[in-house]
This record gives C-alpha cells, sequence and structure tokens, in this order.
C-alpha cells in the first residue's frame, strides 16, 4: 500500500501537494495525519469526497510499504502516522520545501527546493510527465500555492511558482474560487485576537534593527495566525515581528522578517520550529509565552548583525560644484560622471543641492548660462553615515529626491543616491550609467615616451615642445602634450596642429613662446607649417573625501576624460624633470595597440552626439574596430534621435572630414553599418553611392585633387537630384556660394566649374550613376 501524507494542523499548501501527490502516484491513499486548519476544515467539508481525503484512524500500518510526504519531512510533524517509519522496508519519498531542521527523515527519492509552495515541486513533475489534470484539480493546486506565497506577494517567492501558477491557470485553474476561500474577511475570534496582539505590541531597538514582539492567550485554537502576523507587521513595519499566541495546550510563534539581515527561520528552528529566512514558525507544547518572549530577545541580543549603514555604501570622494558655476556646467558633470545630482560647496560649507531637474528648468527657460545658486535647493536632507540604508530609502520616498549628501559634523564625506540604495535590494542591479575604460592606478600607468618623441616629431616641433617644458617649470607650471596629438604621435602619423595644457596661468608662457612662433589665431605656428594650442587646465569640480577634507584636484586626469575616445585621453609630460613621461588614466595605450576605438562611459554619445560621426570617421581613417559596449551605446543614442538634435551645420564639419579623410568609401560603409547613413542622405541610395565613391576615389588619387569633399558632395547631390541636393542644402545650412555652385553643376555638369575636376567627375558620374 501506498499512503501520501502530510505535516498536522495541514494548510492549503500540505493539502494541495497531497492531491498533486495522488497524480503521480495513482491509487495512492491520501491520509490526513491529524487535525487541519480551520480553513482547511471547511474546505474539506465541501470537498472531502471528491478528494478521497481519508483520516489516519483504522489505517494500516502493517501493510504500508511506501510512504510519500509532502511539506515535511519532519516525523515530528506527522502525529501517529510517525510510527511508520518504525515499519521495516519502508521507501520513504519526499516533496518539500522547508529548509533541513532537526529530525527530519531521509527518503530514497527527494525533491527538496526552497520555493515558495510545496505544491510547486509536485506541479513541475506533473508538467513534465504530461499527466491531465482537471479544472478542478488545477484549482485545488491553486490554493496551495497562492497560500504559502501570500498570493505571490510573500519574498519567498520564485520564478518556479510563478510556472506553477500559469501551468494551472493555462488547466482552468479558478481564481474566483481561490479568493473566496484565502480572502475571507477575518472572524470574530480572528478580529478579537488581533485586537489583542495589537495592544500588547512591544517595539525594541536591537543593533538598530526595529524589532516588534506581541503575544497572547486564547482559550481555543484560532486559525490563520500567520495572516494576523502578516497583518501586524504591514501596519507596524518592523524589521522582524514575532507573535506568541497560547492556544490550547501549545504556544504557536509566527516571525516575518523585512530585513536580509535576520534569518526568522533559523531562529524558530532553535524553538523546534521551521520555516524561510523571511517567514517562519514553530509551535511548541507547554511553553510559557513569557519565556519564549525573553528566548527570542536574548537570542535577537546576541545574534542580530547591525544593519547595513549609508557609510557602507555611500560614493566617496564625493563631487561637488560651488554656487557660482553655470548650470550648463553642472548639467555637463552629472552626465559625464552619471549623477542626477551634485552638492553645492561654498568655503567648505555645504549649501544647497543641484539636480538634473533644476538642470531642465533652466534649460527650458533659456537660462543654462545662470549660476547654480539661481536653481539650487537650498533645503537639503542630510543623513549621517551611521543611519540604517533601510532609514535613508525612506528619507528618499518622503521627500521625493534622488540623493541625500552624507555629512558628519559639519563636513560632506560622501553622497548615497538612489543607484546606491537599488544596488542593495537587487542583486546584480546595472546602472544606465557605466564606465567603460578598464579599471587602472588612480594616478594611472606612465610610460617614458622619450623615444617615441624623438623619432616622430620633427626637429622643429620637438625644439619648440622641449622650451615649452623649460619655461613652463620655471613657471612652476606643468605642461602636457595631450590628446589627438599624443595619439598620433604614439601611431607614427604626421599631423600639424599640437595641443598642450598647462596647469597654470598660461598668459605669460603663450606670451614667452610666442617669442620664437608666430602667433595667429590664438594659436602659436612655426615656419608657417606647424601650429600648437596652448590652453589652462582648469578644475570643474572639487571632490571630498570621506574624512570630509578637499582631495587634490587631478586637473590633468578631469581634462582627460573630457576626450571622446580612451586613445585620445592620454598626456606625454613636457617640463625637463619628467620629460617623455607618457601618462594614462583609462587604457588608452592598450586600446591603440589593440586598434579598439572605446567611449569613456555609457553617456558619451548623449553627452556630445557629435562623436558617433567621429568614431565612425576614426573607425575608417585608422582601420580601427569599435568595442562592442561602445557600439551599443551608439545605437541607442540613435534610437533616441540624438543626432537629429545637433545643429545641421555642425554635423556637416564632421561630415566634410569625413569626405576629406584618406578613405572614403570606407567611411561610408561605416555609416551604412551603423544605420547612419539614412539619417544624414535620407533618399540617396548607398548602394550607388558607395559604388560611385570606390570610383572618385581612385580618380581622386590619380589626379591629385585638393578639394575631396567638394568633388563627393556634388557628385552625392548628382546622383540624389535637384530637389533631395537642395534639402541637403538647407538641412546642412550650406553657405550661398556653395550652395549657388551645387546647382550649377547640377545644370551643367561638363561646365568650367571645376576646369580640372568637372572632366573626369562627369566622366565617373555618367558611369557610375
Amino acid at each position: 500500500m501506498e499512503v501520501i501524507t502530510t505535516h498536522q494542523m495541514t494548510d492549503f499548501d500540505g493539502l494541495a501537494a497531497m492531491v498533486a501527490a495522488s497524480k503521480l502516484y495513482p491509487g495512492a491513499r491520501m491520509v490526513l495525519p491529524g487535525k487541519a486548519a480551520p480553513g482547511v476544515e471547511a474546505f474539506l467539508a465541501l470537498h472531502k469526497d471528491a478528494l478521497g481525503i481519508e483520516e489516519a484512524r483504522g489505517l494500516k500500518f502493517g501493510e504500508v510499504r511506501r510512504l510519500i510526504l509532502v511539506d515535511t519531512r519532519n516525523a515530528r510533524r506527522l502525529g501517529s502516522l510517525a510510527k511508520l517509519f518504525n515499519s521495516p522496508g519502508l521507501e520513504i519519498h519526499i516533496y518539500d520545501h522547508h529548509p533541513a531542521a532537526e529530525g527530519d527523515v531521509r527518503g530514497s527519492k527527494e525533491v527538496v527546493a526552497m520555493v515558495g509552495a510545496a505544491t510547486t515541486l509536485l506541479v513541475e513533475e506533473i508538467e513534465r510527465e504530461k499527466i491531465p489534470l482537471s479544472p478542478f484539480e488545477a484549482t485545488v493546486l491553486l490554493l496551495g500555492i497562492y497560500e504559502d506565497t501570500g498570493s505571490l506577494l510573500f519574498p519567498c517567492t520564485t520564478v518556479r511558482d510563478l510556472r506553477a501558477v500559469t501551468f494551472l491557470l493555462e488547466k482552468g485553474g479558478n481564481l474566483g474560487i481561490v479568493a473566496n476561500f484565502l480572502g475571507r474577511p477575518l472572524t470574530e475570534e480572528q478580529k478579537r485576537l488581533f485586537k489583542a496582539l495589537l495592544l500588547n505590541a512591544e517595539r525594541h531597538s536591537i543593533n538598530g534593527l526595529k524589532v516588534l514582539l506581541s503575544k497572547a492567550k486564547v482559550g481555543e485554537f484560532i486559525e490563520g495566525l500567520a495572516l494576523l502576523t502578516h497583518r501586524l507587521a504591514e501596519i507596524e513595519r518592523p524589521d522582524v515581528a514575532f507573535v506568541i499566541v497560547e492556544m490550547e495546550d501549545r504556544v504557536y510563534v509566527v516571525g516575518r522578517a523585512a530585513s536580509p539581515e535576520i534569518d526568522v527561520g533559523e531562529i524558530l528552528r532553535s524553538l523546534g520550529g521551521g520555516g524561510h529566512a523571511q517567514a517562519a514558525s514553530a509551535a511548541i507544547k507547554g511553553a510559557d509565552p513569557e519565556e519564549i518572549k525573553l528566548k527570542l530577545l536574548a537570542w535577537l541580543n546576541q545574534q542580530l548583525r547591525p544593519p547595513l549603514t549609508v557609510g557602507e555604501i555611500m560614493t566617496s570622494p564625493v563631487k561637488t560644484v560651488t554656487p557660482e558655476t553655470s548650470v550648463a556646467e553642472a548639467g555637463q558633470i552629472m552626465l559625464r560622471y552619471g549623477h542626477s545630482g551634485l552638492p553645492v560647496v561654498e568655503g567648505g560649507r555645504l549649501v544647497g543641492i543641484i539636480s538634473r531637474r533644476d538642470v531642465e528648468k533652466a534649460k527650458l527657460s533659456g537660462l543654462e548660462h545662470a549660476p547654480v545658486k539661481g536653481y539650487m535647493s537650498r533645503q537639503v536632507v542630510t543623513v549621517s553615515p551611521q543611519v540604517p540604508v533601510r532609514e535613508a530609502q525612506a528619507l528618499l520616498v518622503q521627500h521625493d529626491i534622488g540623493r541625500l549628501p552624507v555629512v558628519e559634523g559639519d563636513r560632506l564625506v560622501g553622497i548615497v543616491s538612489r543607484t546606491d540604495i537599488l544596488k542593495t535590494l537587487h542583486r546584480d542591479f546595472r546602472p544606465a550609467f557605466s564606465y567603460l575604460f578598464l579599471p587602472l592606478s588612480p594616478l594611472g600607468q606612465r610610460w617614458d615616451a622619450r623615444t617615441v618623441l624623438r623619432k616622430h616629431l620633427p626637429p622643429a616641433v620637438l625644439c619648440f615642445l622641449e622650451e615649452a617644458g623649460r619655461l613652463a617649470e620655471k613657471a612652476g607650471m606643468e605642461i602636457y602634450l595631450v590628446g589627438e596629438s599624443v595619439r598620433d604621435l604614439l601611431l607614427g602619423r604626421e599631423r600639424l596642429v599640437y595641443h598642450l595644457a598647462a596647469d597654470g596661468e598660461v598668459e605669460k608662457l603663450y606670451e614667452e613662446l610666442g617669442k620664437s612662433a608666430q602667433v595667429e589665431d590664438g594659436r602659436l605656428c612655426l615656419e608657417e607649417r606647424f601650429c600648437f594650442y596652448l590652453r589652462q587646465l582648469k578644475p570643474s569640480f572639487l571632490e571630498y573625501d570621506a574624512t570630509g577634507n578637499p582631495l587634490p584636484n587631478s586637473l590633468l586626469r578631469q581634462e582627460l576624460y573630457q576626450q571622446d575616445f580612451t586613445i585620445d585621453a592620454l598626456a606625454i609630460a613636457l617640463t625637463p624633470h619628467r620629460f617623455g613621461v607618457l601618462i594614462d588614466f583609462f587604457g588608452g595605450q592598450n586600446d591603440l595597440k589593440n586598434g579598439l576605438l572605446r567611449v569613456l562611459h555609457s553617456y558619451s554619445f548623449r553627452e556630445n552626439p557629435l562623436r558617433i560621426l567621429r568614431i565612425l570617421r576614426l573607425a575608417a581613417e585608422l582601420n580601427f574596430l569599435i568595442e562592442r559596449e561602445t557600439a551599443r551605446f551608439l545605437r541607442e543614442a540613435l534610437r533616441e534621435g540624438k543626432l537629429e538634435q545637433v545643429p545641421g551645420e555642425k554635423l556637416w564639419e564632421e561630415i566634410k572630414l569625413g569626405l576629406e579623410g584618406p578613405n572614403v568609401p570606407l567611411f561610408l560603409s561605416r555609416l551604412a553599418e551603423m544605420g547612419v547613413w539614412p539619417r544624414l542622405f535620407p533618399g540617396l541610395d548607398y548602394g550607388r553611392a558607395s559604388s560611385l565613391a570606390v570610383a572618385l576615389e581612385r580618380e581622386l588619387a590619380e589626379s591629385g585633387s585638393k578639394k575631396k569633399w567638394l568633388c563627393f558632395l556634388l557628385a552625392f547631390c548628382y546622383l540624389a537630384g535637384e530637389e533631395k541636393a537642395a534639402e541637403f542644402c538647407r538641412r546642412y545650412a550650406l553657405e550661398a556660394e556653395l550652395t549657388d555652385k551645387i546647382k550649377a553643376f547640377l545644370r551643367y555638369p561638363s561646365g568650367d566649374l571645376l576646369p580640372t575636376e568637372s572632366r573626369w567627375l562627369k566622366r565617373v558620374l555618367d558611369v557610375t550613376s
């Protein structure tokens, strides 16, 4: 004989699991080990015959050859049926979702997993074995899952429970009946007990955690203590709640935990009970409720770990701006570093906070140039590092704000944001903002680049840089060769324009360097060929460390972080005592070696959508690959319409640079691959333009024409036709003279507009178009 049974005081999960087991073990008898919970008894009063449930009385123990245990594996919860374990040769199969506890038996088959309901484990086997279920059976099984998971709202609920529910609904399970049996109003006895629990509730603070304990005594057993505990916890919102109720000859304890630092299952196992970390219970025969309460308090005082505090999750050092920083600059810093707000500090004192919302408000009014003091919030809500994360979370919700400056005394020591809180709530939470460069030392990696300087720089340029270094050192400054200049130098590419940056006042330095160079349009030029731009490194923000002290400002790091790509975020020191030291904060050297183009952060294309065209142009010029995450963020920016937000004349400047590049067909190919082509040249067929570009590139190489971009523009306009060409001119705000030139060419392609180029251009167009 095979017998299916569950625990005493059978709840709906135990009953449903028995019914499910009867589908897996047809012919097995379903036997209740003792009294069922009143709600289940009410259900059985109507459905007992339909389900075929038997009582333990009259069962011939000696004939039982196999015992199927569901929703328990603990002999102490089986009442008189525990005698079965004395039967020699008894085979035991177990389906349970409770953690292991003292008194557990072992089975030849064990299906044990921490899911929300034991019924779920059996439903999974029914689905796997393709065993048919009637709508009635599916409804009974739903009752079990919904009760033990709090209608899928308890923290113990898993995806497996949801899948099981989906399967049962597909089999015709009736949620109306489930709601009728589970969602019934409290009985008069339950109301009286709930009122007593409310009045007797004691509130304790143990290691910073809110603990609620309540006890009561009633004569007869009252069903639904778990439900009453759940409702009490909903009202009081403690980190952990224990309800202790003496009913008949037992003391029943139910625990609920809302904090990950507390495992009520472990606590109640010490009283002979069991359950999960968030929900557990115990029934102790002949115990004294007051003694149980004191035991729980003693256990909590000894074992409770302090809750996670703000100081453990805050961001530090914290970036700050001054009241005089412009709103536009503050917005740029937020976007560049992925912040939703910045503390405003004046004279080391926190005086306000500026948020992205404030920046958007100023932008709508056209006042981005205004100082942040006109838009910042002056009523700043702060927290100390010792505050539990849960309280910080409540403050964010209560004040509807995105961040809390963390202060110790009057010193700003950090900041905690919504993102920091979410990281504690959700495992593997990935914020929208991320850095794409590989982490390196805060001081950056350094190499000796003196050999490269001497090998690739023209002598005149090398002499000028050495002189700039000497003059800067004399003035007490550091001066660097930065950006694209370093990138091209390392690649051995010739260039005519160089960028220098110094960490002090540059006017005097500029004047001294001007004695050996010609000053033109803000540049210093040598031999009418090589030119140098010189600018001063300035801080865009200040940072405060976890002790509230301002950090030494790394002006060079701030400057390089603003570059488009990691391979541009490089610098070479020029002052004599460290001449030739290559400084790399963001892994640009490695990306250069690997031929990769990588932006520095995930908002890079949002910060400056022109980088979309720049990276495609560089990919063609250098024949580099675009790093995978960078390509993903590029596509996201395109989907968000960032390119369309750029003024036409700015777009044209970048397109023109691409059409002047060494490999225009490859540039056009990159545009098409990333989906940029139709956004720049709507209505112009890429296939035809590409064929034309290959032929043009060949002709241009042979002819040595210096008007490469113009030839491509005229050719594209010729392919597009007069109407589309006119749209190009308007969209990119081309100069009137250039627009007239395009119109004239379209009317007379063989004319004398381009005396040299027109002849072969017309021939190429005739052949390829």
